[in-house]
């Protein structure tokens, strides 16, 4: 009967070796394996990516990893095969000591995208301790008076090995007095109780001496002896006896040391020194040993070391009751330890997912982590949520795993990170949580596209400036980081693909910085505008523009150009003058224009030199030529005057008109005063014939001038046409402030000048005649109508005559006589 059953156990053994190679799949995602204790380091256990369907090298691109539910991870995975290794040698009894089946567990983590699969290992248990009897040599003292049948409970063999490995049974020597009968526990290894099944007898052996072995089931099994000695004592008639043959006991696992767990009583009938009881806590294993106590005396059993109902649930304690005599009892106490909440949830978290792109959609998975109490039966559901609010949500995945996933957008220009506090609560009684920071930084995504400082920007540069000089910046800000924020700066060409403003501007593309390619010409063109676009580096890039306007300021590089008299340097202009002109008649004017701006082109009169300079004087705003004092006939025929004009530039320039006035007599009789024939009679003059002369080489002049300004005008007007189309289609393209006018290199008008002949004004005594410009009806880009000043002002198209005359009374146009 041994022997079949020890053939029996034998192959149970070989059976459970033969499954440490076997893999099932529990539950929906529970991966399970089985290996056999003291495998080395190394040892191959399964492939996980076959388990898993994943094809072979899967697991080194989704950056498999294993994460255990505890302080040290067993196993090391290898990602190119998916074959799991041990990583160092298991020893099941230091894993999980007498718990039986010994499983570790972890998770196998696979990143992009986040997935976890939960798995485990079962340690098989393989014979490798033998029972080990904590005293060697124990000592009874049994009375000689005992009766037959009596039993004496031995200590237990403690062997660290479980199931059939473990402690199977006791065998005891040869001897003529007693027999092993073996008990089992509720809780706790198997003990033998020695039987009596033959009187002692003091006078013919007082001592006994048996040997006990323990035997495990393994294969080879294998056992501890302990030498037993029996000590035959003098009779004593009665034993102690214990109130009740069992104590039962419930203590708060929180209790303190020193706490009263249970009273235990006995009585002996004997008298004197036998009848002395003392308690002991005999034939205990080692752990109820180092957490209960009793009082010798008193049979109080109280706690020593802290009670923990997640390693043990209950006591099962051997009392025995010895009276002086050396008799003894034995009765057992029950101890329950009541689960209290005194754990508080733990957090595992099991992978995290940052930088996380800040356009991540939403329910997209930020970390994977479980929560476990080992307060199970007493801490109630567990409550996972977020301290703060944050654009984050928890979501239950299975059991008791979780995944932190993006409830609302995200946007690292606002916040670049965030520190997630995980809170996990029990219900308790009392309630207890734990907080657990998950740290995610935001990583940018290229959605902001850059911003200039200004709406538009105006910059000047004065004209005759040097090639390539600086005239301004733009700048341009990007929220973005890193290549998203680099700004590249370019200038847009017109839709119409002129690409003359490239002709006066270059950008840097990396900093903004605006440069005049050209020497610019204020008489030319007085204002451009362009577009410039600033670009990031991102992909796909963003891009914003911004409007430039460039001011050409004046310079005062062009001098007054005389307009009347004529200067052609040949023949000098003539003017008449009566000479019964009185003081202050008006002669003629000097007309004259500066094609600079503003106070530049502030002209001013001055006599310079005069044949008679007591004769005549030169307004010094208007140029207009007037006589000092009447005219006598002493007076020279002849005035030769030289005037100079000048404007108020810094430095000033001027120019000189010459001019001849004849003196004459009788001269333009219709426009003098009446007089009465009868006190005045008719007189020939002898000059008369010069003025005849006069007047015919005059007519000559004016005809041959109005012919001549006629064709210019004729074919100027041709020619501003033609580039009065163009001009629009440069506004249009690079919406030009004013339309350009091509300038002569001398700095002097631009543009031809007609005139025609009108009479002069302020006097009806002069049939003197003033050439007057032909100012065509120009378009303005503006499309209002006005010119823009430099006061900031507007005039219409038709205030020319306001012009004519600057702050102090300086003429600028002549346009009393347009």
């Amino acid at each position: 009967m041994a022997v079949a059953r020890r053939k029996l156990l034998q192959s149970r053994q070989v059976g459970s070796l033969l499954l440490c190679l076997c893999v099932s799949l529990g539950g929906a995602a529970t991966i399970r394996y089985s290996v056999a204790e003291e495998m080395e380091s190394g040892s191959f256990v399964a492939n996980v990516a076959k388990d898993l369907g994943l094809e072979v090298g899967k697991l080194a691109a989704r950056g498999a990893r294993l994460v255990s539910e505890g302080n040290k991870l067993h196993f090391r995975l290898h990602r190119k095969t998916g074959d799991l290794f041990v990583k160092e040698k298991l020893d099941r009894e230091s894993l999980c000591g007498k718990a039986d089946p010994c499983v570790l567990h972890f998770e196998i983590v696979l990143v992009e995208p986040l997935q976890s699969f939960r798995a485990e290992v079962r340690v098989f248990d393989i014979n490798d301790n033998a029972p080990i009897f904590p005293n060697k040599e124990p000592l009874l003292k049994i009375p000689e008076s005992t009766p037959l049948g009596s039993r004496f409970p031995l200590q237990s063999a403690q062997d660290l090995d479980v199931g059939l490995n473990g402690l199977q049974n006791y065998t005891l020597s040869a001897n003529a007095y007693f027999h092993l009968h073996t008990r089992f526990r509720s809780h706790g290894p198997k003990y033998a109780e020695l039987v009596l099944d033959k009187p002692l007898d003091r006078e013919v052996q007082p001592e006994v001496n048996l040997t006990i072995m323990a035997v495990d089931g393994g294969s080879p099994p294998k056992s501890g002896t302990a030498h037993i000695r029996v000590e035959v004592l003098d009779v004593n008639d009665h034993v102690p006896q214990f109130s009740r043959l069992v104590y039962r006991a419930r203590v708060p696992e929180d209790s303190a040391n020193g706490s009263l767990v249970a009273t235990v009583t006995a009585t002996d009938l004997d008298e004197g020194s036998n009848k002395e009881i003392t308690y002991s806590l005999a034939q205990n294993p080692e752990a109820i040993l180092q957490t209960f106590q009793i009082d010798s005396e008193t049979g109080q059993i109280r706690l020593r070391g802290p009670l923990d109902f997640e390693a043990i649930e209950t006591y099962d304690i051997d009392i025995q009751a010895t009276d002086g005599g050396g008799l003894s009892a034995h009765s057992k106490v029950l101890v329950e330890v009541v689960d209290v909440n005194d754990n508080p949830p733990e957090v595992m978290v099991s992978s995290v997912s940052s930088p996380l792109p800040e356009d991540a959609p939403l329910e997209t998975v930020v970390a994977l982590f479980s929560i476990r109490d080992r307060d199970i039966r007493v801490g109630g559901k567990i409550t996972c949520f977020l301290r703060e609010d944050l654009p984050f949500a928890v979501k239950p995945t299975f059991r008791n795993s979780y995944s932190l996933v993006t409830h609302r957008g995200l946007d690292r220009e606002e916040i670049s990170g965030y520190n997630i506090t995980l809170v996990a609560m029990d219900t308790g009684p009392p309630n207890l949580s734990t907080e657990t920071v998950i740290e995610v930084l935001l990583s940018d995504i290229n959605d902001n596209p850059p911003v200039f400082q200004e709406d538009s920007y105006i910059l000047t540069v004065r004209e005759n400036n040097s090639p390539a000089v600086f005239i301004g910046k733009v700048h341009a800000e990007d929220l973005d980081l890193g290549e998203n924020a680099q700004v590249t700066y370019s200038l847009l060409p017109p839709k119409s693909g002129d690409l003359s403003v490239f002709a006066y501007i270059s950008i840097n593309s990396d900093n903004g910085k605006l440069y005049a390619l050209r020497t610019m010409d204020y008489e030319a063109i007085q204002d451009f505008q362009f577009v410039i676009k600033a670009t990031d580096g991102g992909f796909p890039s963003l891009s914003n523009q911004v409007t430039v306007r460039v001011v050409v300021l004046d310079d005062n590089d062009n001098r007054p150009m005389i307009l009347y008299p004529l200067q052609n340097g040949t023949l000098p202009c003539n003017d008449l003058a009566p000479r019964s002109a009185e003081a202050g008649y008006l002669v003629t004017k000097v007309v004259a224009v500066d094609s600079d701006s503003g106070q530049n082109s502030w002209l001013s009169y001055h006599l310079l030199k005069a044949t008679d300079s007591g004769l005549f004087s030169v307004q010094q705003q208007n140029g207009e030529i007037r006589t000092l004092r009447q005219i006598s006939e002493r007076d020279p025929m002849m005035q030769k005057l030289i005037i100079l004009v000048q404007d108020h530039g810094q430095p000033a320039l001027s120019t000189t008109a010459s001019l001849n006035i004849l003196l004459v007599a009788g001269f333009s009789e219709p426009y003098l005063q009446f007089q009465d024939p009868a006190k005045h009679p008719t007189r020939v003059n002898p000059s008369t014939k010069y003025l005849v002369i006069s007047l015919a080489v005059l007519s000559f002049l004016f005809l041959l001038s109005v012919t001549v300004i006629f064709i210019i005008h004729i074919y100027q007007k041709i020619k501003y046409r033609e580039k009065i189309t163009i001009q629009e289609h440069f506004y249009d393209d690079c919406n030009f402030s004013n339309h350009l006018v091509q300038g002569g290199a001398s700095g002097s008008l631009s543009q031809a000048c007609p005139y025609e002949m009108c009479s002069a004004t302020g006097t009806g005594t002069s049939e003197f005649w003033f050439l007057k410009r032909f100012m065509p009806n120009f378009p303005f880009p503006h499309g209002t109508g006005e010119v823009k000043t430099e006061a900031g002002s507007s005039l219409p198209p038709d205030s020319d005559r306001n012009r004519s005359q600057g702050p102090g009374g300086h003429a600028r146009v002549a346009n009393d006589y347009m």
